[in-house]
């Protein structure tokens, strides 16, 4: 158990959909205590395994107390309510941005044991599930924003002292279209 350096802004690693877990095995239960070790160094509320380098599809949570994992995530919306607010992200230190979601998720999965387990979120922990699910399928939650809002996001991340100028953002459209915003169906 480990705290480890988080990937910023611009890594490719942050960009590239993640893997499947298959092996349920020691390995992972110590990439679960990085996660979790690294999450609660940085106060976040969730960190995905691309944020440390690792192309796996896991997430550590830590939300109104509740601390957790969850491996190979699916997600369902049990109906259409939405939350508009300020979101952030340990891979764009010190920046966020009002981004809608869904207010109510229901997240099905694995613990490091591979134990079928489910998350019901509202509010803030169905934030933290969708956000961190979106790390896992390599997208950022300035993908979300809409032109304008995304434009002064971006803008805001070349003012950072932490944004490396020799490697130029990749940004991209989210993959959910106006007509299917949260990707269901796919």
């Amino acid at each position: 158990m480990t705290v480890q350096p988080i990937r910023l802004f611009g890594d490719p690693v942050l960009r590239t959909p993640a893997e499947p877990v298959v092996d349920f095995d020691a390995e992972l239960r110590r990439l679960v205590a990085d996660l979790t070790d690294t999450m609660r160094e940085q106060n976040g509320a969730g960190l995905a395994a691309p944020q440390l380098g690792v192309g796996l599809r896991v997430f550590s949570f830590e939300v109104d107390d509740v601390l957790g994992h969850l491996v190979n995530p699916v997600l369902d919306f049990p109906d259409e309510e939405e939350q508009d607010g300020p979101e952030g992200c340990l891979s764009i230190p010190g920046l966020y941005f009002d981004t809608k979601r869904r207010m109510n998720v229901i997240a099905k999965g694995f613990n490091s044991y591979g134990d079928p387990m489910q998350i019901v979120g509202t509010g803030l922990m169905a934030r933290c599930v969708q956000h961190e699910t979106d790390h896992l399928d390599g997208v950022l939650f300035v993908d979300r924003l809409d032109g304008d809002a995304r434009k002064e996001a971006m803008k805001a991340i070349r003012r950072a002292e932490w944004y490396d100028q020799a490697a130029p953002p990749v940004v991209k459209l989210s993959p959910h279209t106006a007509a299917n915003p949260f990707g269901l169906g796919r």
